[in-house]
């Protein structure tokens, strides 16, 4: 299993890197970025925190460990600056927190994430056709997510992305250990959102794709 979308302490995560990493290769994962929430607030904090930790935990534990972040309910017209700013400190892995319809995350923030230079536009909700032809256009890649609530709207994204010929990358969003899963249990997700076995293996690929580049 290869994990780009999770949470430790340093945001709204319940463990520290070194456990949360632990956990994933004792789960049976080969790779995990680490993308905790930040806006203008925290972002000068965590990226240099979790550049420091990631190399020593790859390392230690045989695992390939990014060190990222999720722009999390930035206002629209900040996150191409903050993207910038991330990809600047060492982030390797930017991802934009999408309009999932489980928050009030506000109108604009798919579009204005697919214009700016990030990774993943993670649970994007009811994404347009319009908005998954730029995310095709800027190979950026939409999530579908096994976390309950931005989930619900997996079938969907497959849908347009499928329209659209955008790629897709599927994660977990872990905040906590249970959260973790195994690749069997991503591929249910992946063919419950409406995929076949051709494009949820493509789905994984994609994840190694992005991961190859770093290692």
């Amino acid at each position: 299993m290869i994990d780009l979308h999770t949470h430790s302490l340093f945001s709204d995560g319940e463990l520290i890197p070194s456990e949360l990493v632990r956990r994933a290769k004792v789960a049976g994962y080969r790779a995990i970025a680490i993308t905790d929430h930040t806006d203008h607030s925290n972002i000068d904090i965590i990226i240099p925190a979790l550049l420091k930790v990631c190399s020593k935990l790859s390392d230690a534990y045989s695992i390939r460990v990014l060190p990222g972040i999720e722009l999390t309910h930035v206002p629209p017209e900040y996150i191409e600056e903050l993207a910038i700013d991330a990809r600047n400190l060492g982030a390797k892995i930017i991802v934009v927190h999408g309009e999932t319809i489980a928050e009030p995350v506000i109108s604009g923030t798919n579009l204005a994430a697919l214009k700016a230079p990030i990774d993943i536009l993670a649970h994007p909700g009811l994404l347009t056709e319009v908005e998954a032809r730029l995310a095709a256009l800027n190979s950026i890649y939409l999530e579908i997510t096994t976390r309950k609530g931005h989930s619900l709207t997996n079938g969907h994204v497959v849908r347009v992305a499928r329209i659209a010929k955008a790629a897709l990358v599927l994660n977990t969003d872990s905040h906590s250990p249970q959260d973790l899963t195994s690749k069997e249990s991503a591929m249910r997700i992946a063919l419950g959102a409406g995929m076949t076995e051709e494009e949820a293996s493509e789905v994984f690929r994609n994840s190694e794709t992005i991961v190859s580049k770093y290692f």
